[in-house]
């Protein structure tokens, strides 16, 4: 502000119209500085008289306003502090207007920062001297100022944030880079700041104390320090001078809040595993009982170790596989779950296949084929399903060296064990009941499918829509099942229905339509009543000749339809099959067969959404889902000795797993099933299908996925029945989330380090599905104040003991009002929402350092 802009302010100032109570104008013009004391001799105000007031003067001021001249309008110059209590014109001062002339008096005047304060604002004039940090400064609508909250205002715009936080200020600052030299935000803060009073916040936050100071050791400090919170300080000896001695809340909470971004996690994940290696800490954890870190969640290593940890106790074969599975659960919460999730699956089950071992130790006893049926739909099917989910998971974990070991283990508990000892009792339980009739007493068969299922809804006038899945074997259809029940308002069942041998697409898709009989031409091709039944315009064409309104389509072509297309393509039809061939696409392929289990990954996905389209933009209620046959596949290259070389047999046909011929003869290490319980059999033809899991040794790929063969996994066929059911209709159910309850009834925190139990009100089950929350402590404004924790809530047991969860909760080192409330919010994940905000006192006394 130069002279001019002084003595046009002045001016307006003098020449403001009277107050009722004023007789003249009186103003102070504090200079502190001094920067005007030139200037003051020569100035000249129109009608007011200039006066100086010195330290010796201040009686002689008094008087000369109050009785020599007590009518004259007057400036008063002076350099004085006029707030002190010795000023003889404390009154005066008190009726008069203060000026000020000097850059930091009108930064204390805009900003209404009290001149107390002059000083520290002096010391940082340089950052004020910006209009944009000005403003942005300004912006913070600070209403009571103190040196502290300057300070941390002024670094927090240096850090270009919304709102004064130090905990986001020195985030911004680590975020950048922890090389000292190329950080911007420090070198702004030793450029219009002061880095020592930076430091000296930090070591105020977070307890950081060190000769020689730098933001990878600041880091490193705040990661141990964090990780002392879940790991007892005696484990960590190695460690003492990295861990807080004071404010270690804070760096717990700060590094929680850190890993908890949504997209600010992904700089702190490269930064802690350089901090691994820093502090070597393997040799640290591998020193401490599991029990004693399983909770830990800074370090990635954890979930490495509890992986090796696992891994290594199921190839010594120690069988404690509750606990395996209770820490893959534990970790599912933890941070860097998402990052290790595919190998934790795989490990998961690795351990249901092994407690499946364990649960049937006795082996898998020979029965009659009803008994063995019956188990492997009730019970055995199982580790076919975590055979293929162990390998989705292999396949996403990308060249992992610990699953290759347990892949060795899988395999020889799945190829060797499982199959072997299942296959083989199969067989020859066929082999003494079923080669001359090929059905169960109590199970339908496939080529009924259409006469026992369809066909009374026909009769009735309902609609019905069929989806024939390719290769949808049973234990994937007990997966759809499931999936449907959990996701729709219908209601889903499953059963099964002997497939016809051999197992392949051409009969099985055949055996599905409406027929009188079936039967193979004197070339192998599948005959429906007399007429070709392959591809899908023929079988439209069946479909037509047994209902007329009827309609068959690729599930491509459904999907690719709008929704007014799809209602006008079905307008009026009764009779809707939708074929799928996803899964068979994928396995039936020699260069594509190593993705089968990710094809039946994408298979259900497609069938969830084929059915939610049936269900709503066709208004589909009767909807049945089926496969023409099932598969056997395993990922290890076949042994010598899974292979057979197929009899000299006069065959019309020849494949992996089945020779169709004439002859009828006993062939060794083959069933020979008389297919005349199955088609009409002009051919008189019988299919040679090896034991157990053998395959013919033919030329070409494609030996691991196979059909065609009459093992369980080959001719289980599954039949879903999916039944429409719409809000507020009789027996509709509608999903709901399990609820997630606070169990304490105390409303009141006494120590920053507190536990606190919650309850899941409802078991998971069809139609009550898991929730997921994640729960912390904030303040009336929604600030955050300690850790977050997650609970995952799906369990399933009806015991409400094994419902509940313990959760132990850190506050930030800060001061608390016992007056005020806070609040401890549930959230549900996956909306965002709030489903319990339950207030809560804070009253901790001194804030200790040693309350954890």
């Amino acid at each position: 502000m130069n002279m001019g802009q002084i003595v046009s302010a002045l001016s307006d100032i003098f020449n403001e119209p009277l107050k009722e109570e004023e007789q003249r104008k009186l103003v102070f013009w504090v200079d502190k500085d001094n920067e005007f004391t030139q200037e003051i001799e020569p100035l000249e105000i129109d009608g007011v008289k200039i006066h100086s007031l010195t330290e010796h003067n201040q009686f002689y001021t008094k008087h000369l306003l109050e009785e020599e001249d007590p009518a004259s309008s007057y400036l008063i110059y002076t350099n004085l502090d006029l707030g002190i209590e010795e000023n003889w014109l404390a009154d005066t001062v008190m009726y008069s207007k203060t000026f000020y002339a000097d850059r930091i008096s009108l930064i204390l005047s805009d900003l209404h920062i009290d001149p107390s304060l002059r000083a520290t604002v002096k010391k940082y004039e340089r950052f004020f001297n910006n209009k944009d940090r000005f403003k942005k400064f300004s912006a913070f609508s600070i209403e009571s100022f103190t040196e502290e909250r300057i300070e941390l205002s002024i670094m927090s715009v240096l850090c270009n944030l919304k709102t004064p936080n130090f905990e986001d200020v020195l985030k911004t600052i680590l975020m950048d880079t922890l090389d000292d030299s190329e950080n911007k935000y420090l070198s702004l803060m030793e450029r219009f700041f002061d880095l020592e009073v930076f430091w000296s916040n930090v070591a105020n936050y977070c307890g950081y104390e060190r000769e020689v100071k730098t933001l990878k050791t600041l880091f490193i400090h705040l990661s141990v320090t964090a990780f002392s919170h879940t790991v007892d300080e005696k484990y960590l000896t190695d460690l003492q001078n990295l861990i807080a001695k004071r404010s270690k809340t804070n760096a717990l909470v700060f590094i929680d809040h850190w890993m908890h971004h949504k997209s600010d996690y992904v700089k702190f994940n490269d930064y802690i595993e350089m901090v691994e290696q820093e502090i070597n800490l393997p040799k640290t954890v591998n020193e401490i009982p599991l029990d004693e870190f399983k909770q830990a969640d800074v370090f990635p290593y954890i979930d490495r170790a509890i992986i090796i940890y696992i891994a290594n106790s199921l190839i010594e074969k120690l069988e404690d596989y509750e606990e395996y599975k209770k820490l893959i659960k534990l970790r599912r919460v933890k941070h860097y779950y998402e990052q290790y999730a595919a190998v934790y699956e795989a490990l998961f089950y690795t351990v249901k296949m092994y407690e499946f071992y364990h649960e049937h130790s006795q082996g898998i006893p020979q029965s009659h084929v009803a008994n063995v049926y019956e188990a492997y739909t009730k019970d055995y099917y199982q580790m076919d399903t975590y055979y293929r989910k162990f390998y989705v998971a292999y396949d996403e974990a990308i060249d992992n060296e610990l699953l290759k070991k347990l892949k060795v283990l899988i395999e020889n508990l799945y190829s060797n064990w499982f199959m072997g000892e299942l296959s083989s009792h199969w067989s020859q339980a066929v082999r003494t009941e079923m080669t001359e009739n090929w059905s169960l007493p109590g199970v339908g068969r496939q080529q009924d499918f259409y006469s026992s299922v369809i066909a009374p809804h026909m009769r009735n006038n309902e609609r019905v829509f069929v989806i024939i899945s390719d290769a949808m074997r049973y234990e994937i259809g007990v997966e759809m099942a499931e999936r449907l029940n959990a996701e729709t308002t219908g209601v889903s069942e499953i059963q099964t229905m002997l497939g016809v041998v051999p197992s392949v697409t051409k009969l099985g898709m055949a055996a599905l339509l409406p027929h009188r009989k079936l039967d193979f031409d004197a070339n192998g091709k599948v005959l429906v009543d007399e007429k070709d039944s392959s591809g899908i315009e023929n079988r439209k064409k069946i479909l037509e000749s047994e209902v007329e309104d009827s309609i068959a389509f690729h599930f491509q072509e459904v999907i690719a339809m709008n929704k007014a297309a799809r209602r006008e393509k079905f307008k009026g039809k009764k009779l809707i099959y939708l074929y799928h061939d996803t899964i068979d696409a994928m396995g039936d392929n020699g260069s594509t067969e190593i993705y089968t289990f990710k094809g039946v990954e994408n298979a259900l996905n497609q069938l969830s959404d084929l059915v939610k389209i049936i269900r709503d933009d066709l208004s589909g209620t009767n909807i049945y889902i089926t496969s023409d046959h099932g598969f056997l596949y395993q990922r290890d290259a076949l042994k010598e000795s899974d292979k057979m070389v197929k009899e000299s047999i006069d065959a019309l046909e020849t494949k992996r797993r089945y020779i169709l011929s004439k002859e009828k003869r006993e062939v060794s290490g083959q069933l020979a099933i008389d297919l005349s319980s199955i088609v009409e059999n002009e051919q008189q033809l019988t299919a040679y299908v090896p034991n157990a899991t053998i395959r013919y040794k033919i030329q070409g790929f494609g030996v691991n996925f196979v059909h065609g063969g009459a093992s369980l996994q080959e001719v289980v066929i599954p039949v879903i029945s999916f039944k429409n059911k719409r809000t507020g209709q009789r027996g509709s159910q509608a999903i709901q989330k399990v609820d997630i309850k606070l169990t304490n009834t105390t409303r009141k925190i006494t120590n920053s380090i507190f536990n606190l139990e919650f309850f899941q009100t409802e078991k998971v089950e069809d139609k009550m599905i898991p929730r997921t929350v994640v729960i912390y402590m904030a303040d009336e404004d929604g600030n955050i104040l300690s850790n977050e924790e997650t609970i995952i809530g799906d369990r399933p047991f009806d015991n409400p003991s094994e419902r509940t969860f313990k959760l132990r909760f850190v506050l930030r080192s800060i001061t608390y009002d016992r007056s005020k409330t806070y609040y401890l919010i549930i959230k549900d994940i996956e909306t965002g929402i709030a489903t319990e905000k339950i207030p809560f006192a804070i009253n901790l006394g001194i804030v200790s350092d040693f309350d954890f």
